[in-house]
This record gives C-alpha cells, sequence and structure tokens, in this order.
C-alpha cells in the first residue's frame, strides 16, 4: 500500500518511519510511506503558505495555490487513482472499520491542515474525504495522520509478527479486548487468573471471550447495541454481571 501526506512539518513523521510497526512495514516494503514538504510548493522565496482570511478573523489561512500543487504532485507519483483525505474536526469520525476500509486500498493522500484551515476552493474540488479521530480540536492535521497510519499499518498482510495479534485486538470483533498477565505468577499479592495457568485451551478462551464482554459492558455498554450476541455469549456475560455482584469477577 502507499499513503503519501502533505505537510509543513515533514520531520513529524520521523516518529513513525524509524520506529514500531510502520517502520517494519517500510522496510519490508510492506508500506510505502511518501512525505511531500508543502513549502516546496510555495511560488516565493519566502515558501509561503498562508495568509490573511478574507473577511478578517483570527488566524491564517492555508493557501490553495501550493496545496493544489502539493496534492498533484502526490497523485503523479501514487499508485492507481489515490482519494485525497483531508484530517479535520468537521470529518467523519474515524475507527477500526474505517482503518480496514481505508487498509484495501492502493494508495491514499492524506492532507495535514494547520493555522484556521485551508482555502474552502481547496476542499470543494480537490479533496474527497474529510476525517476526524475525535471531537476535539488539535493544532494540525499531523497527529490525525500518524494515528490513521498506524492503525492502517497493523491491518496490512504480514505488518504483525503474529497475525492473530490484529484479531485480538479492542475492536476487532466490536468489542474491548481482555486482560492480558505475564510473568511473575505473584506480584504484591495479585496472583494471575489460575484459568491462564491451566494449559486448557477451551477454558481460557471461554475466560477471554467473558472478559471481553464483561469489559465492554463496563466501559463501552453502547458497543454491545451494535452487535448480535450468540446465547453463549449471553450467557457469558450473565455469568461475569453475577460474580460482579458477588464480588468473585477477576480481571
Amino acid at each position: 500500500m502507499e499513503l503519501h501526506v502533505i505537510s509543513i512539518f515533514p520531520d513529524m513523521f520521523d516518529a513513525v518511519t524509524g520506529h514500531g510497526v510502520v517502520g517494519r512495514a517500510i522496510k519490508q516494503n510492506i508500506l510505502q510511506l511518501c512525505i511531500h514538504n508543502l513549502r516546496d510548493f510555495a511560488d516565493d522565496k519566502h515558501s509561503t503558505v498562508d495568509a490573511r482570511p478574507y473577511g478578517g478573523g483570527p488566524g491564517m489561512v492555508m493557501l490553495v495555490g501550493p496545496l493544489t500543487r502539493a496534492i498533484e504532485a502526490a497523485k503523479a507519483k501514487a499508485s492507481g487513482k489515490p482519494q485525497v483525505v483531508y484530517l479535520s474536526p468537521q470529518g467523519q469520525r474515524f475507527d477500526h472499520a474505517a482503518a480496514k476500509q481505508f487498509a484495501r486500498r492502493e494508495s491514499v493522500i492524506l492532507l495535514a491542515g494547520r493555522y484556521e484551515g485551508v482555502d474552502e476552493r481547496v476542499l470543494q474540488h480537490h479533496v474527497d474525504e474529510e476525517w476526524s479521530i475525535g471531537d476535539y480540536v488539535l493544532s494540525g492535521g499531523e497527529l490525525p495522520a500518524m494515528v490513521m497510519i498506524d492503525a492502517i499499518t497493523r491491518l496490512l498482510p504480514d505488518s504483525l509478527g503474529n497475525e492473530d495479534s490484529a484479531e485480538q485486538d479492542s475492536f476487532v470483533h466490536g468489542l474491548l479486548e481482555s486482560p492480558h498477565y505475564t510473568r511473575p505468577e505473584v506480584f504484591e499479592g495479585h496472583r494471575v487468573p489460575d484459568v491462564l495457568l491451566s494449559g486448557d485451551h477451551r477454558a481460557i478462551e471461554k475466560w477471554r471471550m467473558q472478559q471481553s464482554l464483561g469489559r465492554t459492558w463496563l466501559r463501552r455498554p453502547e458497543l454491545l447495541d451494535e452487535i448480535e450476541l450468540t446465547d453463549e455469549q449471553l450467557d457469558l456475560l450473565a455469568e461475569f454481571k453475577n460474580d460482579l455482584l458477588d464480588g468473585t469477577s477477576s480481571g
């Protein structure tokens, strides 16, 4: 997959390109990540990319000229017919389902805005989609772009050392992930649940499903309204609730 990013702060993306899952995916040629410096497309010696808004008001607005030229340059380098995505608090919410959809694309151009935003003519004529990572305002689109890059990369084939890792993540099946434990078995008097030490894989699978259901019910109950639980899952959740009332639920 190809991801192209347009930004005035290309060095910020060193945080993802040289580390972790994204860094490995780039080295293994699973992901091609190309960062375009917007200032390279300015048309004056000062590399100006913003100006005061018409009609007055605070802040600056990113210029339509450099943005348009940068988008066209990114399209020329990209494979296929990439969609241009603007990172904006006004966009649709990016979630796991969206990450899966992006991971199936051949190429995408992410446009990271700054200041008060971009000239509206860019959005009207050169941007295909707007996406947001949450209902809050950041200083620019670079951090949302990095969040999207990481989430998308995890879903690309062969990007993770263990393919089961992505399948067990929170939200993959509409539920939050179950608790994890590792050595030592006892720490400050707190034991690892016995079932995880039992070697009974069916019992472990059942426990993890119950904990996933229970954790979702406790922390994000609205997620349960969006999925159809099996009879077994309903029984496990009911048992979790009863154990919680009895003070015996673990995890």
